[in-house]
């Protein structure tokens, strides 16, 4: 297997996430459905606890509860991974969505979506229809915010994409080694057009679990001068462990839990 492509100068200037110095040093790999491993993904529930600080050493505010269920499934004839994920803070649930995928290549077939404060939206992939509150989009629409999303979405239809709000099931299945940086083609339904996102496996580091247990991990990280994310991987399992976001003075943070009720 040579999963190594090479990526235009003009596509390095274009994104701006990495400077051609960093991407000379790295290689790199064009992340489309030869590339991916979803046998690292397990059926069952995994959460995450996430929270902010407003400066290193400041306390913990505004949590969240992040609950994602992995299945396997048989969709339209084919086999498929579906993802459901809850996300709730200390009062209600403020997010709902359920994605499904291909189980081969992780492309996505469906994503409905439900937040608390934008109502409910689904894009099927099979279909080529986007829906937002039950109504279907239509080359006829006039309102901006529908013209956009639509033409994002038209947009994702003709390209190798993965849904970027799988971004925690994604990273399980990237192929990792040291010294590589994936160029990944994400795109949110409902939000803008896909966008080659780089993701650089910068080094490794041990997390510590229960009882003292040191965890091997990847360092993956991604972001720009004044938004930067870092992931830790385990090199065993493939799992996101931790995420450690720092925009400006601000931090935020991703912890799986070893187990909830």
């Amino acid at each position: 297997m040579k999963p190594i492509y090479s990526v235009s100068l003009l596509c390095l200037i274009l994104m701006g996430n990495i400077s051609l110095a960093v991407a000379q040093q790295h290689d790199t790999i064009v992340v489309d459905g030869s590339k991916v491993q979803t046998r690292y993904l397990q059926p069952g529930v995994n959460r995450y606890l996430v929270y902010f600080k407003m400066g290193k050493d400041s306390s913990r505010i505004d949590f969240q509860f992040w609950s994602r269920k992995v299945d396997f499934l048989s969709y339209q004839g084919r086999e498929a991974i579906g993802i459901t994920q809850e996300w709730e803070d200390n009062k209600t649930i403020v997010h709902k969505v359920y994605s499904v995928c291909d189980k081969k290549t992780f492309a996505p077939l469906l994503h409905e979506s439900w937040w608390a404060s934008r109502g409910t939206t689904k894009a099927d992939f099979i279909s080529k229809q986007f829906f937002m509150q039950d109504t279907l989009l239509s080359n006829t629409d006039t309102a901006r915010l529908k013209k956009n999303i639509l033409q994002a979405f038209h947009a994702a239809l003709d390209q190798n994409v993965l849904n970027w709000h799988l971004d925690l099931e994604t990273f399980p299945i990237l192929p990792y080694k040291d010294n590589v940086t994936f160029m990944i083609n994400f795109y949110d339904p409902g939000f803008p057009a896909p966008k080659l996102q780089a993701y650089t496996v910068s080094g490794s580091a041990q997390l510590e679990g229960v009882n003292n247990q040191k965890i091997d991990c990847w360092l993956l990280k991604h972001g720009s001068p004044n938004n930067n994310e870092t992931f830790w991987i385990s090199k065993k399992t493939h799992e996101v462990l931790k995420l450690e976001q720092q925009f400006g003075s601000k931090y935020r943070y991703k912890i799986k839990l070893g187990y909830s009720i």
